[in-house]
């Protein structure tokens, strides 16, 4: 399975180490273009490499991990969104200053479906620092919680079995308006928690 890492920051950076040891190929992208990674993609193993938007937006999986107030133009230049899976690993907060948005009775992650018509989107990987995701996901005789939520039962399976392969342990919270509620930052009980499952 193939990849695609839309944003070359640090929850970009920490989800493709641990893909890539799972041993996904990946492709990582940002806005500057392919050349600009070059320095970055030198840290992984063969398996990573440095791509487009549209090249990411075309692997088998995309995981956003964009800055809030950059999302809707990072993602404009992705031809088609139709038949895609997405991993929403994105929060609602604009910097500088620390900005929330006004979603009105929507999570983030329903406003983010709505930039991407036609994907099947489940969040995940955005309760955890950079630091506690890229950080061996087998800790005191257990695997690490990744919480997700979405929609689409067959796409969640999928991102379940991305989860379970890298090594953490998956946890269902339902849909988007429920689970990913629970899921959002700031707002949600459920960021920066570190539980382990045994």
């Amino acid at each position: 399975m193939k990849i695609g890492i839309i944003g070359a920051g640090a929850i970009g950076q920490a989800f493709a180490k641990q893909a890539a040891k799972a041993g996904y190929e990946i492709i990582i992208s940002n806005s500057r273009g392919a050349q600009s990674l070059s320095g970055i993609v030198k840290n992984f193993a063969d398996n990573v490499k440095a791509g487009s938007v549209q090249e990411a937006a075309n692997a088998d999986v995309i995981f956003l991990a964009i800055p809030w107030q950059h999302l809707e133009q990072a993602i404009s230049s992705v031809s088609s969104w139709k038949g895609r899976i997405v991993i929403d690993a994105t929060n609602p907060v604009m910097t500088p200053g620390f900005q929330l948005p006004d979603l009105g009775d929507k999570t983030s992650s329903e406003v983010v479906e709505e930039l991407i018509p036609g994907a099947s989107l489940v969040k995940a990987f955005n309760t955890f620092t950079p630091d506690l995701l890229a950080a061996n996901p087998q800790e005191t005789n257990g695997k690490r919680v990744i919480f997700f939520s979405g929609n689409e039962v067959k796409a969640k399976s999928i991102i379940a079995g991305i989860i379970n392969k890298i090594g953490f342990a998956g946890i269902d919270l339902g849909r988007l308006n429920e689970g990913g509620k629970l899921q959002q930052f700031p707002g949600g009980p459920l960021p920066t928690l570190n539980l382990i499952k045994l």
